[in-house]
């Protein structure tokens, strides 16, 4: 590439990557505030998770289009050639968290309009915690390279999955104790199963981080296996299995 063409590719990349990063705190956001509309009761919260809903998919389909010309037009190093690959997988992930978050403001809405009485469950604020930060450290790991951090966002994925089993075994024995809670339980049953799966998006994307910087495919290779890829490590040999 000439000098002319390589600032012209070096700043259309810096672009996908700001827009990633905006799309990125859209979502954080959309969580934020469904789980809030849960435990408020604020319909407005609701509104403003399914508009934000439309902003992501926007951003979905503008950095797509632009990380195709940039593959049309230029011969990408290999650095930058992961980079484009690594965020056009992640794109997919980070659009569905939004869908995630944009089902929970559904299930809010369902209560809402029926009227229902909330069922008090602490594991929700727990796995809407983890969730939310896990998001914002492979958002962070992106933003500035950082294969280690993305590594603990894939081992935190464990605790997630712990909140979630426990979660539904809480909401089970509610069912069981108390027929009439049924309908409440199953909607809190949705909510839950949409807080893991964005956890399972954070995951994946921070999984595509190490990928992007390391050049290693760690996906079904175990935790060990990537927080040992991440740090650079050679290898032991050892399974990956935590």
């Amino acid at each position: 590439m000439t000098e002319h063409t390589n600032k012209q590719f070096e700043a259309d990349l810096e672009h996908v990557r700001s827009q990633f990063l905006q799309m990125g705190g859209v979502v954080e956001a959309m969580i934020y505030e469904a789980i809030e509309a849960l435990s408020s009761q604020d319909p407005h919260l609701v509104e403003k998770v399914r508009e934000r809903e439309k902003e992501v998919n926007r951003h979905e389909v503008e950095i797509d289009e632009r990380i195709s010309l940039l593959l049309a037009r230029h011969q990408p190093t290999a650095i930058d050639l992961r980079t484009l690959l690594a965020v056009s997988k992640m794109l997919t992930d980070m659009e569905r968290s939004g869908d995630e978050a944009d089902k929970i403001a559904t299930a809010v809405r369902r209560m809402q309009d029926s009227d229902r009485t909330q069922i008090q469950l602490v594991e929700l604020r727990h796995m809407a915690d983890m969730v939310g930060n896990m998001l914002r450290m492979s958002l962070d790991a992106f933003a500035r390279l950082d294969a280690v951090q993305a590594a603990k966002v894939v081992r935190s994925d464990k605790e997630v999955d712990k909140e979630w089993k426990a979660a539904l075994r809480n909401l089970i024995t509610y069912m069981m104790e108390d027929p009439r809670t049924i309908s409440r339980a199953i909607d809190m049953v949705f909510i839950a199963r949409a807080l893991e799966r964005i956890g399972d998006h954070a995951k994946n994307m921070s999984e595509r981080v190490i990928y992007m910087v390391k050049g290693a495919d760690v996906r079904h290779t175990g935790v060990r296996n990537t927080e040992r890829q991440a740090r650079g490590d050679e290898d032991e040999g050892e399974a990956g299995q935590a």
